[in-house]
């Protein structure tokens, strides 16, 4: 018989005191095994996460970042002997019900990372022009340089298997840690299969940390750390020729 796996759910919160109980009440319908990275917030979410006892909680003694976070919650995986985990964001743009399908979608995959662009939802919200703008670009130059055909480069629904984890060295502690994965991930030629989510946008106002709530700026950076992450890869001799075929789309 084959051994049943042992799946995470982790959710990063920073100041999410408003949504975190609710978000927590709806995944652990789908979900027994649930882990909160509480990155240093202020607002009371760690007073509420001190009150639920159906929940695993990491805190950051103060604010380091979603990189940071999803780095806790990956150690965390590994740490404790799981086979893999789900990660979902707390602020309602991610819909828990859908956990059951990214954990199916990962018995193909080393990677299964949601995508906002592969299917229209009905009800589906507009995306800040700004926002999509720079998620088009940096999709596109991902595609471009490792040989991907994502169509969504920053989407944080996603599940990753250990032992995918294992072999991905993330540094950045920022909203930029998405380009490093990506860029690790081509590099050790994990599997990789994009499913649809439906787009859903409730926070217009969100920072993404002082200079870089500026499109230009966050762009720019954005980029810099992308050509770094390549740097470091290829300075190790490797190469991502293998990207095309292990990158996919599945229906959901």
């Amino acid at each position: 018989m084959t051994k049943r796996e042992r799946w995470l759910v982790a959710i990063p919160v920073y100041n999410e005191v408003d949504t975190v109980s609710e978000i927590l009440d709806q995944v652990g319908h789908y979900a027994s095994d649930v882990l909160v990275v509480d990155d240093g917030s202020s607002d009371g979410t760690a007073e509420v996460l001190r009150g639920r006892t159906d929940v695993n909680v990491v805190r950051h003694p103060e604010n380091q970042g979603y990189g940071a976070a999803l780095r806790s919650a990956f150690a965390y995986t590994i740490d404790h002997g799981f086979d893999g985990v789900v990660t979902l964001d707390c602020d309602g743009q991610h819909q828990p019900k859908r956990i059951p399908r990214f954990i199916e979608a990962a018995a193909a995959a080393d990677i299964v990372s949601g995508s906002r662009y592969l299917k229209q939802y009905e009800g589906d919200d507009e995306p800040p022009a700004e926002r999509m703008f720079i998620n088009r670009r940096i999709t596109g130059e991902l595609n471009h340089r490792l040989g991907f055909n994502l169509t969504d480069a920053f989407c944080g629904f996603k599940a990753y298997r250990t032992s995918g984890i294992r072999q991905l060295r993330i540094t950045d502690n920022g909203y930029a840690m998405p380009l490093q994965l990506w860029v690790e991930a081509a590099a050790a030629g994990l599997r990789v299969i994009e499913i649809p989510v439906p787009l859903i946008y409730l926070d217009l106002s969100r920072s993404f940390g002082g200079s870089l709530d500026h499109a230009e700026t966050r762009l720019n950076y954005y980029n810099q750390v992308l050509d770094d992450a390549m740097r470091v890869v290829q300075a190790e001799g490797k190469t991502f020729s293998s990207a095309k075929s292990i990158c996919g789309h599945s229906a959901g």
